[in-house]
């Protein structure tokens, strides 16, 4: 099957890249073809990647490229943190240099006579330590962070490190992406074209004039300045279009460059830098079509720039379609611009430049939407270590997730003193389609679509050449003759470019299926385009056209019945979710808002000359929240970054689908509770610092808004403290109540507390095990209610059996399936050990035969080619496994395993048809296995299906159990689970449980063969 890979995060990771967490698009990548060895060809797989625009243009530098080869010694790039503290954090000590960090409510002030002569200190500390290790420096920091970065060769490495004015010696690394994401709109302007010119090309838009706003105040962030770390901005669009004085206290600049000149920066932006010294320094130039400015030619900083502060424009129309009013979160906040991504890409070093120009500057709020491609990896990096000391000194820093929600635990910017926002559905954008046959499929599109009567439809493979991708609708792939007037069905690959296909041919409209299930987002085509974003709707689609080849009807029109999500607002299906897989103790994300079809301002340069475009990602929910932070820092000029963070995350709201904090954080935005939150839980400055300079810090002890117990000893109680403030103008009791958490047994005491305004009160928080299940995630929220105040804090708790794991409960149970030989466990305990099993019960195996499908189709459990086999699994079952086999080497087969009409499990592999499906402690009920034959190697599917139903409690076939008779929590000890007599010819499973002190802890499923018994 040719098949498409699951989605990553907005840019592929190559070499240590990371990349900007939004928006959500599709993008192919990989080798063009057709359907010649089957629909769905093995060996030119498509990756599906979620893409922000950041490079629209063809050309775009190689991450690989542009990567250093360095690793934490060789020869390379490197960011050298030095010890002393940067002016943020920098409390005095040093003979002769008063303090330049600033008391709690006060703004870093870089031009006061202590911060020049600390300056002055930092500078010739650094020159120092780089004339000793003969250094050229790069770029220097002292503001946010004190350090610099330079090439260094190995011995420069090892000199650094030894040398004590150093604290640490990191390899850079690039941001950014490797591949332009065809699926967005193509540049069709230059960088430098004039609005005339703008306005003349193909698919112009407009915006309308700003409406005229009241006074502004504080509910519209007045005052306040967002620094956006982005791809840069366009200053001509209609969302910056106003005149205002820069604030008293602003200290920024307006750097003037290519296409970019003193008057761009009026006020609204009040500030423009960009940063490409690292960039240059390794790679020599920027890539081919970007420009060495502050202007922004993708759209991505434009976007989000605008999403947290545009102004209040009555109408915004995109390719002569009116899509309603638009407006920044903060419309009356300035913006200051630090490019710092070329291309899509930028490294570490420059970004970190960025900051720290962010903070000297005088901003009090930074957006960052830009996130690493599967998460953090590792606590404290550089830029995390000059997001901290940018909180030290007043700034609030918001931060994406990520968009790689298929994967748990996969979380960008996962820092305890950033917020890091997931993505939320705010709107539905629903199409759908109704087939021939009166099967309604909906899905989602943002275009005018024709409704009425069906059309003629037809799938793109059937309508042109194989070889050209026509499954994919590639350009120049499809037969005019074929598809004129008619509805053509494709395969996901390049929207944009199939669309464009579709159109220039005379296709009435396209609809668009990922045979392997992907995100849904939405894109405007200026063309009819509906996209079906479940493999389940793949799978219907597909095998209708399989059995209509010449009579396919279809109809497509706007809206829906609702179940293209669970609700308004839902947790999107590509936002990034918990728990942080970093450190322990830290709940991430902190919080979701709007992120899914978001319209704002983008650079027609990267957008078919749109000025306005709908972006998906949480690169667009955090700039949501930065605008929010604004108007709360304008609220309260007073709260610190931690207040406003904890008064945005105490007051959100469930989202509609899940209240697991691992998916929505502490929930959806509420920004008109956050302005009067009652209480506010924050951590202190020493608190943060220490978690910063520990080597393998946890933050269950952190007085954050949200409580994370990862891998705690659950044969004892944990304990940890929480302490409220009262922020509010009265005298308030606040009575402590827990909901959720089912299983869990959960006391705070004291039960109630009263706080007099600015007042504060520690309580305990006592977590026991109880009867909640061992090595899965349990997940509540305690709230504080109060008379005219309520503040709620999530709780995920996950108590450490035999298997410490950094990923949420996704129905993959990693570390239960051992060979019987040479099982392992890790438990979360110390003390005595006692293991039982059930012994060995043999997978029962069935020979099957059915008809064959299409050769290379997509599974759809109604299809020719699907056998379907039902089981019958008990209450007290401790795992089911199913397995495939065939002896036909043409045939390939696929398993998939359901539990009504939801996915438990799919085992898919083109490469072979072994295939196994299983679920560790499963849920009484009918379970079906449906076996497809994605590639029949003849008229007729010979195969043989297996399956064990292990029991918790029964006993088969004798074993012996050979396990330590103490443990300690964290090591790994063997086991070996051996047939007190030989088995006969087959497979056998096996079920260990272990307990220590009465408590009892699943184990393992055991696998054996009569082969393997000694």
């Amino acid at each position: 099957m040719r098949r498409l890979a699951i989605p990553t995060l907005v840019f592929a990771l190559i070499a240590g890249t990371a990349g900007i967490a939004g928006p959500a698009s599709a993008a192919p990548a990989g080798t063009k073809g057709g359907g010649a060895g089957g629909y769905f060809t093995p060996g030119s797989d498509k990756k599906v990647i979620l893409t922000d625009g950041a490079d629209r243009r063809p050309g775009g530098r190689n991450a690989a490229e542009q990567q250093a080869t360095a690793d934490e010694s060789r020869p390379g790039r490197y960011i050298v943190e030095l010890a002393e503290e940067p002016l943020t954090s920098y409390a005095g000590g040093s003979s002769g240099l008063a303090r330049t960090r600033p008391e709690a409510g006060d703004r870093l002030d870089v031009t006061s006579a202590p911060a020049r002569a600390y300056r002055s200190h930092l500078d010739a500390q650094r020159s120092a330590v780089a004339a000793a290790a003969k250094v050229q420096v790069t770029a220097a920091y002292t503001t946010a962070f004190n350090g610099f970065s330079a090439k260094l060769t190995t011995e420069q490495v090892t000199a650094l490190r030894a040398d004590k004015r150093v604290r640490a010696v990191t390899a850079s690394r690039a941001l950014g992406t490797p591949t332009p994401p065809p699926t967005a709109p193509i540049a069709t302007t230059t960088a430098t074209a004039t609005p005339e010119q703008r306005d003349q090309s193909a698919g112009a838009d407009t915006a309308g004039r700003p409406d005229t706003p009241g006074k502004p105040g504080p509910g519209t962030g007045a005052g306040m300045v967002i620094g956006v770390l982005d791809t840069g901005i366009w200053p001509e669009s209609a969302s910056f279009a106003k005149k205002m004085p820069a604030p008293a206290n602003w200290r920024g600049t307006c750097q003037t460059g290519v296409a970019f000149v003193a008057e761009h920066c009026n006020g609204k932006i009040v500030g423009a830098r960009y940063f490409a010294d690292s960039w240059l320094a390794y790679g020599g130039t920027v890539p081919e079509g970007e420009i060495l400015s502050p202007r922004d030619v993708a759209g991505h900083g434009t976007h989000t720039a605008s999403t947290a502060a545009g102004l209040s424009l009555p109408n915004v129309t995109i390719d002569g379609r009116r899509f309603g009013p638009v407006s920044g979160v903060a419309p009356d906040a300035q913006i200051a611009v630090y490019k710092v991504l070329w291309g899509g890409m930028g490294y570490d070093a420059d970004i970190i430049a960025g900051i720290d120009a962010a903070v000297a500057d005088g901003v009090q709020v930074i957006n960052f939407s830009i996130g690493s491609q599967l998460g953090d990896w590792e606590a404290n990096t550089p830029i995390g270590i000059a997001f901290l000391n940018a909180t030290l000194a007043g700034v609030f820093v918001a931060a994406s997730a990520g968009n790689t929600g298929i994967v748990s635990g996969a979380i960008s910017n996962a820092a305890p003193w950033v917020t890091t926002v997931g993505a939320a559905v705010t709107k539905l954008d629903e199409a759908t389609v109704k087939l021939g046959d009166g099967t309604k499929l909906v899905g989602g599109s943002l275009d005018a679509l024709p409704g009425g009567d069906s059309l003629p439809m037809v799938f793109g493979d059937q309508a042109g050449s194989p070889d050209l991708g026509a499954v994919y609708c590639e350009p120049g792939s499809l037969d005019s003759a074929k598809i004129k007037g008619k509805v053509v069905a494709c395969a996901l690959s390049d929207m944009f470019g199939s669309a464009a296909e579709i159109k220039a041919k005379g296709g009435a409209a396209m609809v668009v299926f990922d045979p392997v299930g992907n995100y849904r987002i939405n894109s405007i085509f200026n063309f009819p385009v509906v996209y079906l974003p479940t493999e389940k709707q793949a799978g219907t689609l597909f095998n209708y056209l399989m059995r209509h080849p010449t009579d396919a009807k279809a109809s497509v029109r706007s809206g829906g019945d609702g179940s293209s999500v669970p609700g308004l607002p839902s947790v999107a299906d590509f936002s990034s979710t918990g728990p942080d897989k970093v450190t322990l103790g830290v709940f991430k994300p902190d919080l979701v808002a709007p992120g899914s079809d978001i319209i704002a301002a983008v650079s027609p340069a990267g957008n078919f000359g749109r000025n306005y475009d709908a972006y998906s990602g949480t690169s667009m929910a955090s700039p949501y929240v930065a605008g929010a932070a604004a108007i709360l820092r304008a609220t309260h000029p007073d709260w610190s970054p931690g207040a406003v963070a904890s008064a945005l995350r105490t007051t959100a709201t469930d989202t509609v689908g899940t209240t697991d904090p691992l998916e929505q954080g502490s929930g959806f935005i509420n920004l008109a509770k956050a302005t009067d939150p009652g209480l506010v839980i924050q951590p202190t400055a020493k608190e943060l610092v220490t978690f910063s300079e520990t080597a393998q810090p946890d933050g269950k002890e952190l007085n954050l808004p949200a409580i994370s117990l990862r891998e705690y000893d659950g044969t004892r109680p944990v304990t940890v403290t929480r302490t409220l403030t009262n922020v509010g103008k009265t005298k308030e009791t606040y009575r402590s109540s827990v909901s959720g958490l089912p299983g869990m047994k959960v006391t705070v005491s004291p039960a109630s507390v009263t706080l007099a305004p600015g007042q504060s009160a520690t309580v305990t928080i006592t977590v026991r095990r109880g009867g909640a299940p061992w090595d899965r995630y349990v997940t509540g929220s305690i709230t504080w209610q109060g008379k005219a105040h309520s503040a709620r804090i999530p709780v995920a708790a996950r108590p450490w059996g035999i298997t410490p794991r950094p990923y949420a409960d996704d129905g993959e149970e990693f570390g239960r399936m051992t060979n019987g030989a040479f099982g392992s466990v890790q438990p979360g305990f110390t003390g005595p050990f006692v293991g039982r099993s059930t012994g060995y019960t043999p997978m029962r195996r069935t020979s099957y035969s059915m008809p064959a499908g299409v050769y290379g189709g997509v599974f759809d459990p109604k299809a020719t080619g699907v056998k379907k086999v039902d089981f019958t699994v008990p209450a007290n079952t401790a795992g089911i496994v199913v397995e495939t086999t065939t002896d036909d080497p043409n045939t390939n087969l696929d398993l998939y395993l359901y539990k009504g009409d939801k996915l438990i499990y799919s085992s898919d592999r083109y490469w072979t048809s072994t295939e196994q499906a299983y679920k560790f402690l499963p849920e009484p009920g009918r379970y079906t296995a449906y076996v497809f034959a994605q590639y029949p190697g003849g008229p007729v599917v010979d195969f043989q299906l297996g399956h064990a139903i292990i029991g918790r409690n029964t006993t088969y076939a004798g074993a012996t159990l050979e396990a330590p008779a103490s443990v300690e929590r964290g090591l790994t000890y063997s086991f070996k689970l051996k047939p007190t007599k030989p088995l006969a010819d087959g497979d056998f499973w096996a079920y260990t449980e272990w307990s220590t002190n009465g408590t009892v802890v699943p184990g393992n499923l055991v696998y054996t063969q009569q082969s393997s018994w000694e």
